[in-house]
């Protein structure tokens, strides 16, 4: 009878233990791949979390019945973080997701935008997908992001 009461509490242990992130917080840049050109760096990071919210505004989306979020608080993101500020627009129900540098000193590009098209792209591009990137010049060019380093 002790061994059963061990049991559940094991349980919620191994449970609570299992809910951590997976390789690193949502919010967490990734890491820089030194090897790329300024520019490209600077949109791999805008990337990675134009990525994310694009991701859980589909979800948002998905769960509540067609119904989009109005803000991303609704999804549970603060739109400002150390380095970035974060905005969602819904156009005909598709999210799109622009963030951009908070500092843009010494940054090529200072904002990305991407919809629930790049989840698609991404998926079937072994983790590529483009985005509408804004460089410092105000002058507006798709990049390519995301996937293995090269």
């Amino acid at each position: 009878m002790r061994l059963h009461r061990v049991g559940p509490a094991l349980a919620l242990v191994c449970l609570v233990a299992g809910c951590g992130n997976k390789d690193r917080p949502r919010d967490a840049p990734e890491q820089p791949k030194s090897n790329l050109p300024a520019d490209q760096m600077d949109a791999e990071a805008l990337g990675q979390e134009v990525l994310d919210l694009v991701d859980r505004a589909v979800d948002y989306r998905g769960s509540h019945r067609g119904r989009p979020a109005s803000s991303l608080r609704q999804i549970g993101v603060d739109s400002l973080t150390p380095a970035t500020a974060r905005h969602l627009l819904n156009v005909n129900r598709e999210p799109v997701v622009t963030v951009q540098f908070r500092k843009v000193d010494g940054r090529q590009i200072t904002s990305c935008r991407g919809d629930s098209n790049i989840l698609e792209e991404a998926s079937i591009n072994a983790g590529r997908f483009t985005l509408m990137c804004t460089a410092r010049s105000g002058a507006q060019r798709p990049i390519q992001v995301g996937g293995p380093a090269r």
